[in-house]
């Protein structure tokens, strides 16, 4: 079996904790254990946010290693629900239960999420994206066909992880942490760069509908779970109208409010508290 992947800041980067990477604590994954995947493979459904697309014809079996609260879990869910791919979905529901105990032997990092695709390990989540997409036509992929957008996308990709999804999570891990082991120097530079992350994506954003060309991409499958709880942990302030506004367009796309849907009964475990608009 051979196992793919790669990180682009030279590190693991699908992290484990409630509304940041994944939820990998005991009390996240409890409330995993029995809940129904909205993206299995038998639940291509009529769903509050429109009907789901066909599934696609393609046979091989394909198993997910994924927390429904994880960000970086949710990034590779939004790409197989937009290509109507199924998979099987292993739930990491428990520290120490089967699910989590196949991902250990598949890697030892137990970071996820982890796909299977026949002999092939996938670790990453923005290396399961682009392994999906070779499934489908070249026009229909989330990484476009034309070099130079495939690059951009790709840099926001990065940008998103690096910028928006690392700093936050460096708050709420700190927030889990008893008080004396707590990083408060550690804590202001990742609201710091959250901030400076914020301003630049704004300036961006002015005049876009997607982050990169005309279409969704990859780089939106990143933004919209790295954004959604970054605003949690650190709200864009108001005067930041074009990347609210694509927040709010991410929140709309139906891919990811099925998403969102599906890791609702966690929202009382993160630990900064949930804003009522969402």
């Amino acid at each position: 079996m051979s196992v793919l992947g790669r990180s682009g800041n030279g590190r693991g980067c699908n992290r484990c904790s409630p509304g940041t990477g994944a939820a990998n604590s005991p009390q996240a994954n409890s409330l995993a254990n029995g809940v129904e995947s909205p993206f299995c493979c038998s639940s291509w459904r009529k769903s509050a946010h429109g009907e789901r697309p066909k599934p696609s014809t393609h046979t091989r079996s394909m198993q997910l290693y994924y927390h429904p609260f994880s960000s970086y879990s949710q990034k590779a869910l939004i790409a197989f629900d937009e290509y109507a791919l199924p998979f099987e979905p292993r739930i990491l529901d428990t520290p120490d239960g089967p699910a989590m105990q196949e991902l250990a032997a598949l890697w030892p990092m137990k970071r996820f999420p982890v796909l299977v695709d026949g002999d092939h390990v996938i670790l990453e989540a923005s290396c399961i994206v682009e392994h999906i997409g070779l499934r489908m036509p070249p026009a229909e992929r989330l990484i476009p066909p034309d070099p130079a957008l495939a690059l951009e996308v790709r840099m926001l990709d990065r940008v998103f992880d690096n910028y928006v999804s690392t700093p936050q999570q460096k708050v709420v891990f700190d927030a889990l942490r008893p008080a004396a082991e707590r990083d408060a120097a550690g804590v202001a530079d990742a609201r710091r760069m959250l901030e400076t992350a914020y301003a630049w994506l704004d300036v961006r954003m002015a005049g876009r509908t997607w982050a990169v060309g005309e279409r969704f991409s990859l780089a939106d499958c990143a933004a919209a779970p790295f954004l959604f709880y970054a605003h949690w942990t650190h709200p864009i302030p108001q005067a930041h109208a074009h990347l609210l506004a694509y927040r709010r367009r991410l929140l709309q796309r139906p891919s990811f409010a099925r998403a969102v849907e599906g890791a609702r009964p966690f929202r009382p475990y993160f630990p900064l508290g949930v804003p009522d608009e969402d």
